[in-house]
């Protein structure tokens, strides 16, 4: 078992790499009139089979339904989603891509890499496949209570 010390220290390191990782990406996602709560409500719904519902989007993002609201809102008035009534519900609302929002995506999945690229750049190829490593095995460990 670590120290507790050593814990605290790679806890605070790893605390200190998630912030300058966001700025990075907040950075490169600037000039697309983007930002990072978007970038994630987009690829979620690009990730689903069929357009999600907003209640579905809030429970997805671990958000309250009123945040989804304001970044649906946003992104609607960007062209990259919109809202369309449920076929078979017409009290539901799904939120779909649309063209635009696909074409935000290849340059926000080029934007990502620019930004984990500023961040990984002083890393070796070698050095680089063992963080990976070690990354999925702390993201592929159960939960434990903290």
């Amino acid at each position: 078992m670590p120290e507790p010390e050593t814990s605290g220290l790679l806890a605070e390191q790893l605390l200190q790499l998630t912030r300058k990782l966001h700025r990075a990406q907040k950075r490169h996602l600037e000039p697309l009139g983007i930002t990072p709560a978007q970038s994630r409500l987009l690829r979620t719904v690009a990730h689903t089979d069929q357009p999600p519902r907003m209640a579905d989007l809030a429970r997805r993002l671990d958000v309250v339904p009123r945040a989804v609201t304001t970044l649906v809102d946003a992104l609607e008035s960007h062209g990259s989603v919109r809202r369309m009534t449920d076929p078979t519900n017409r009290r539901v609302i799904r939120v779909e891509l649309t063209d635009t929002g696909r074409s935000t995506l290849r340059a926000l999945r080029e934007a990502r890499r620019s930004a984990a690229e500023d961040i990984l750049a002083p890393l070796s190829a070698e050095q680089r496949e063992i963080l990976g490593g070690l990354l999925d095995i702390l993201s592929t460990a159960h939960d434990r209570p903290c």
